[in-house]
């Protein structure tokens, strides 16, 4: 078992991630493709190596998923999605190519989704989510445009899905979960509205997510879960509430999910590898910003950084 984080083997993994274009399994995750393209470009940008991936063709890839109705799609041909357009928006901004979108018009596409209640839709067959807010937030923070928002009728969405226990649901009513806590305290860092967050009582029931293995889990009497790693981590990041839990034992895990010979990060210790967790994993043992789930180093030179806190890490990288 691995007790450092193998990095050249990690990039290695996401570098042959595109080349198996004539697999079934490729063709069957296309819905998720920008979406793992933005996973495996923040990976490889946290680990030091940004230039391990073609700019261009990234790009070119990007543009293509621009669906002429509405926003970004996962893949060439698929309909415009809230969680798409963001990972295509992050990842011109990290291949500082912004200058090919159409501001204007992504603009009104995430706008053109919230609903009169406060939430947005993902895309125009109208499913809710507190994640699509989240994405929608986000973006517009990204893009400068912030100010465009309804914020009040955004917080006060956000505020009908918190619970009796501090955490917050998909929707008004639905049982608190880590990967919904996530992009509610995220968004109101970015709106400067985390007052309406109950601390103390949040932070108990995110640190609680942890588990004998030192792995988090996203809701009571459930399995630990490396993706766990950021999302339960990012906001305990975000509330300033980081010594609650065993950094020591939570890296520990995340490690001893890592592939020591393709490379790549399973959801647990025996299970298969992918993107996903490659890069959330890595989120939980280098630093990202917590808020925007991108370097952390430019979106401080973007000025967007808010309050939160980092984990104070041991050396554990090896080349």
């Amino acid at each position: 078992m691995a007790d450092t984080l193998l990095i050249s083997h990690h990039v290695s993994y996401i570098q042959k991630l595109g080349q198996s274009q004539d697999e079934l399994a490729y063709h069957l995750t296309s819905h998720l493709r920008l979406n793992a393209i933005y996973w495996g470009l923040t990976a490889i940008c946290i680990m030091g190596r940004p230039d391990a991936l073609s700019r261009e063709e990234m790009i070119a890839f990007v543009m293509d998923c621009w669906d002429d109705n509405a926003g970004f799609g996962a893949h060439p041909g698929h309909d415009g999605h809230l969680l798409s357009t963001l990972s295509a928006i992050q990842i011109l901004i990290m291949q500082d190519a912004l200058d090919k979108l159409d501001v204007n018009r992504v603009v009104s596409f995430i706008l053109s989704l919230q609903q009169p209640s406060g939430v947005f839709a993902g895309d125009s067959w109208g499913e809710i989510d507190t994640r699509f807010l989240y994405c929608a937030v986000n973006a517009l923070s990204l893009l400068g445009k912030l100010d465009l928002l309804d914020k009040e009728k955004t917080v006060g969405y956000i505020k009908r899905c918190r619970n009796f226990d501090g955490g917050f649901g998909s929707c008004v009513g639905a049982e608190s979960h880590a990967g919904q806590v996530f992009p509610c305290v995220a968004a109101l860092a970015i709106l400067d509205r985390l007052d309406i967050v109950d601390y103390d009582t949040l932070g108990w029931w995110l640190c609680e997510r942890q588990l004998p293995s030192g792995g988090l889990n996203g809701r009571p009497e459930k399995l630990e879960d490396v993706c766990y790693s950021f999302w339960v981590l990012s906001s305990l990041s975000i509330l300033n509430k980081l010594t609650w839990i065993d950094a020591d034992k939570l890296t520990k895990f995340i490690l001893s999910a890592q592939d020591p010979e393709g490379g790549g990060i399973a959801d647990r210790l025996g299970n298969m590898v992918d993107v996903f967790h490659t890069n959330f994993g890595i989120a939980g043992l280098v630093d990202l910003d917590p808020v925007y789930c991108m370097p952390a180093v430019l979106i401080e030179k973007m000025g967007l950084r808010k309050g939160w806190t980092a984990l104070e890490r041991r050396q554990i990288t090896s080349k």
